[in-house]
Order: structure tokens, then sequence, then C-alpha cells
């Protein structure tokens, strides 16, 4: 099932008489539950395309289709509702909240869906079930973005945004996120979109999307992802 199509999607910005064109005509597809990662070199349009489908901006011209919606016919209420139910997002940074705890960070995601998993079984997903009490100044990098990853799962989206997931992270910490990423991809069937440009993470996806100059130049399916132990990182 094609879960995402973006059908030759632009988006252009306006900065006085200046028009950049941030993403150009842009057309790829993604199955459900696949693991798909956009690659590119910094200013290639990866995280224009992951805005544009997590219905943060709107597109210049185009259409992009989640499970056979058009996101870029919704007002702005039905936007709200997609990013609130539908979408799971990930950053870089993990945006956690200080004075609360892992679990209590994780609960505030329960708050806002309509069929979420319970933040303790989140956690437990994600490596952490023993330290849901701790405050994220008492969790390392990588545990702190292991939250931020369960926080997005609690809610039980369809789709899992992540942007540049590893680049705050040393590159065994890198490894694990990854991991984590593709379990749930993998494991739970959420499709996972990953945006980087760390070529070292190709070779574990499903599918590849290669970006340059706001264009897609390669998409890739692979038949049989690499595991992770066996990536020279």
């Amino acid at each position: 099932m094609k879960n995402i199509v973006f059908d030759s999607v632009s988006k252009d910005y306006r900065m006085g008489e200046v028009t950049i064109h941030a993403a150009r005509d842009v057309s790829f597809q993604v199955k459900s539950g696949e693991l798909c990662i956009v690659l590119g070199p910094s200013g290639a349009g990866k995280t224009t395309v992951l805005n544009l489908l997590g219905g943060m901006e709107p597109a210049t011209s185009g259409k992009i289709l989640f499970v056979g919606e058009d996101i870029t016919s919704m007002n702005d209420l039905q936007l709200t509702d997609y990013r609130r139910y539908k979408i799971g997002f990930v950053f870089q940074f993990y945006n956690l909240i200080p004075n609360l705890t892992a679990l209590e960070n994780v609960e505030l995601a329960k708050q806002v869906c309509k069929s979420p998993l319970e933040p303790e079984e989140a956690l437990r997903i994600v490596g952490l079930k023993d330290r849901i009490h701790n405050f994220p100044a008492q969790l390392s990098g990588g545990e702190q973005q292991r939250v931020a990853i369960a926080r997005a799962i609690c809610k039980n989206p369809d789709l899992l945004l992540c942007d540049e997931p590893t680049g705050a992270l040393d590159t065994e910490t890198g490894k694990t996120i990854i991991g984590v990423l593709s379990d749930i991809s993998h494991k739970m069937g959420k499709t996972v979109i990953i945006v980087t440009h760390n070529s070292l993470l190709a070779p574990i996806a499903d599918r590849v999307i290669e970006m340059k100059n706001g264009r897609v130049v390669a998409d890739t399916v692979q038949n049989k992802p690499a595991d992770l132990e066996a990536i020279k990182w």
C-alpha cells in the first residue's frame, strides 16, 4: 500500500525580490511500514520535504497524499488534527521539559491523542523501563533522545518523522537510536522517515531518497536492508 505520495511538489520562499526554490518538482512514494531515509547535504531540501509532509508548511504547488488524503487541500483545523493524531515528530534536539521525569514527558503526548500507547510501554519499547523516574539532566544524550522517541510513539501515530535524530550524538549512541527507529518500523509496522546527511545510515533503509539542490536525484528500494551490526560506522 502506498502510504505517502509526493506528486510534483515545489516549495518556494520569497525574500524581498529573491525567490528561493527549497523544493523543486519533488515526486516519490513510500509504502506503509517502510523505513525511508531522505539523504542529502545541507540545503538539499530534506527538511523542507519533512515539514511539508508533517503539515507544518504549505506547498507552493503539487500534491501530497497521506493514505489517500490530500494534505495540500487541508484547512488549518484539519492540519492540526493531522499533526496531532497521525504524526509523531523526532528532532535533532530532544525538546524535553527539564522539570518533568521521563515518564511525565511521555505522558504529555498521551493527553493530546485518541488511541495512545501507555507511556510506560512506550519507554519500554525504547529500552528505558528502568529510567522512567529520572529527569532529563540525569540522562545521557542518547537516553534523552530515546525519551523523545517514546513521546512520539506514545501517540501511536501512523507516521514517524525524524529530522537528523542522531546529529547531536556520538557514533555509538547514534547507532543505538537508529536501531530503535528500525525496530519501530520493522517490528511495530510504523512508517518511519529519517532525514539525514549521514550516508552511513542508508544501507539499513527499505528506501533511500537522495536529494540535491531541492530535487530528488535518486530513489532506491532496498529489498534486503543491511543488518545494523554489519555497517561500518
